[in-house]
């Protein structure tokens, strides 16, 4: 084995709980995630992928061809994934979750066959369930989003390279799917490079080998995706101009990183709260480790990771949620390889990190509850300080001869419960700097007025009839008519709303063209997303000229006619 910087526990410590209990704990996590696919649903930006795909089919354009604002293979995959379903949307919907699923758990057991190889059975089961329920009970903000899609590939690429036997097939083998996960979205190298880190405290040969192996890779990859899809380079070229925020219009500023940083962290970790135990976890897996050269390339190792994670989030500058899907992720391999190993160093489980995480996982679905003065993002980070106390006393205790002694049981589902956090009801669904935006059951109550709109245009439009979409998204997937244009949302025309540059791209010129050539018959328009008043001038002009829309509130979707 070379350059092996993870070790084995000392031998004589049992491995792995009894059969009943992992049986038990595996009930409980189905349980769980079968909840999570049938009432969870799909985020809006699924949602505005899948009205484009679905579009694009409908008039002959593939996934190649069709803009969704996100890059050609991410296109395929979901679109992939949409053909394996079939009924009315919540039955669609409840599918594809349960893919991704499916997804996640063969991810995760891949990961624990790998590990099995270097670690013991208890380290290798508890890492690779953790990892599993990460990647499925993940947000809604993060499920099947580009990031996410990385994070779980990712996975799989570590997997395949520590399983193989050789190093040099083995680093062959997993380039396709981490170069895969580099072709996401671009800025998810960012989530190959954590992985390829992770991937060096393990192995440095094979790290080195997988990481020339994915520039290979992902260079022949990007090239298939240029040859296949006609517009793509144009498409490369143009995405990165719409988005308001990137870190190449707003330029780099210190202070305003470090502030919006802290309150994205804090956002994030009451939607993961997996991840505001991370620097716990990882102390207890360094007091693990009697080497201090060890313990110091682990730490460095870790505090790389989790900055280009974080990293990726701020170069987009948009913070979004999803943007670091691949964190809590990592928290959760790391919380459940520093429970396993302290169980099979010290003969018990860390009952102070094991307190915290039960508390986080009542408590952080009741956040939604607290007075507005305590949802605040230093409240989260004194979590975080509470939970280092907790593992503190881990260690300080660690090396009396007694000390209570927790049921297998408990410890399995305390992980399957921290992880759960995400899909209850009162639980967090949007964050702004501390103060919950809104949570799942108001989402599923939003979404539902959306349906119910969408409806009420429907029954407005003709059966098949094509339609030009002025509304975003989600309205254009609940409607479901197809757009004859390949920009079926008009992503690129409604940004000269704020970036009045965007209309000397090639692409806002062309999906302008779709209002000159052979409009369709009708248009939706949703003024509150597409306000005719603050778009282009001269493209505000062509859509008054092709269209009459009738008088309504910004709020209310109306159906335009083609004059």
């Amino acid at each position: 084995m070379t350059n092996l910087l993870i070790s084995r526990a000392p031998a004589g410590r049992p491995e792995g709980g009894p059969r009943g209990v992992r049986l038990g704990v595996g009930l409980v996590a189905g349980a769980v995630l079968g909840y999570s696919v049938v009432t969870a649903r799909l985020h809006g930006d699924i949602r505005y992928v899948l009205a484009c795909l679905r579009s694009g089919e409908a008039v002959g354009f593939s996934p190649s061809e069709t803009f969704t604002h996100r890059p050609y293979f991410y296109r395929w995959f979901l679109y992939g994934a949409d053909q394996l379903t079939a009924g009315p949307t919540a039955v669609r919907e409840a599918m594809l979750r349960g893919i991704g699923v499916l997804l996640c758990l063969a991810a995760g057991f891949a990961l624990r066959q790998a590990l099995l190889r270097r670690l013991p059975r208890r380290e290798a089961d508890l890492t690779g369930a953790v990892v599993a329920l990460a990647l499925a009970l993940a947000p809604r903000t993060d499920f099947l989003q580009p990031e996410w899609a990385a994070a779980l590939l990712s996975v799989l690429a570590v997997a395949v390279v520590l399983a193989v036997e050789r190093p040099l097939p083995a680093a062959a083998l997993a380039a396709l799917p981490l170069g895969l996960a580099v072709m996401m979205k671009y800025s998810t190298a960012a989530t190959a490079l954590m992985a390829l880190l992770v991937l060096f405290a393990v192995d440095r040969v094979r790290a080195l080998l997988l990481t020339a192996a994915t520039g290979v890779s992902g260079a022949l990859l990007l090239g298939f995706s240029l040859w296949s899809g006609s517009h793509e380079w144009q498409w490369i070229r143009d995405m990165p101009q719409i988005n308001q925020g990137a870190l190449s219009r707003q330029g780099l500023r210190p202070g305003d990183v470090f502030a919006k940083s802290a309150d994205f962290l804090a956002d994030r970790a009451v939607l993961s709260p997996v991840l505001l135990l991370l620097p716990a976890a990882l102390l207890l897996l360094l007091a693990c480790q009697g080497d201090r050269r060890r313990r110091t390339e682990w730490a460095l190792v870790a505090l790389v990771t989790f900055a280009v994670g974080l990293g990726a989030v701020v170069v987009q500058g948009n913070w979004f949620a999803y943007h670091a899907a691949a964190l809590p992720v990592g928290a959760a391999a790391v919380w459940g390889l520093a429970v396993a190993r302290w169980y099979g160093t010290h003969g018990r489980a860390p009952l102070g990190l094991l307190a915290v995480s039960a508390a986080a996982a009542v408590l952080a679905p009741l956040y939604s509850e607290a007075p507005g003065a305590l949802q605040r993002s230093a409240v989260v980070w004194l979590g975080g300080v509470a939970a280092m106390g907790a593992a503190l006393l881990d260690v300080r205790g660690a090396r009396a001869a007694s000390g209570l002694r927790l049921p297998p049981v408990l410890v399995g589902l305390a992980g399957v419960f921290l992880l759960a956090v995400t899909v209850w009801p009162a639980a967090p669904h949007l964050m702004d700097r501390g103060k919950v935006g809104s949570t799942n059951s108001a989402y599923l109550a939003a979404s539902d007025k959306k349906a119910d709109a969408a409806a009420e245009v429907r029954r407005q439009l003709p059966d098949g009839a094509l339609v030009q979409y002025l509304a975003f998204g989600d309205e254009a997937y609940f409607i479901g008519h197809a757009s004859s244009c390949r920009y079926p949302i008009p992503t690129f025309l409604q940004r000269t709303r704020y970036l009045p540059d965007v209309s000397g791209l090639d692409s806002y010129a062309e999906n302008a063209r779709c209002l000159d050539v052979d409009p369709p018959e009708y248009a939706v328009l949703d003024r509150g997303w597409f306000p005719p008043a603050k778009v282009d001038r001269s493209l505000a002009r062509r859509v008054e000229e092709r269209y009459a829309c009738p008088v309504a509130p910004p709020t209310r979707l109306v159906v335009c006619r083609l004059r």
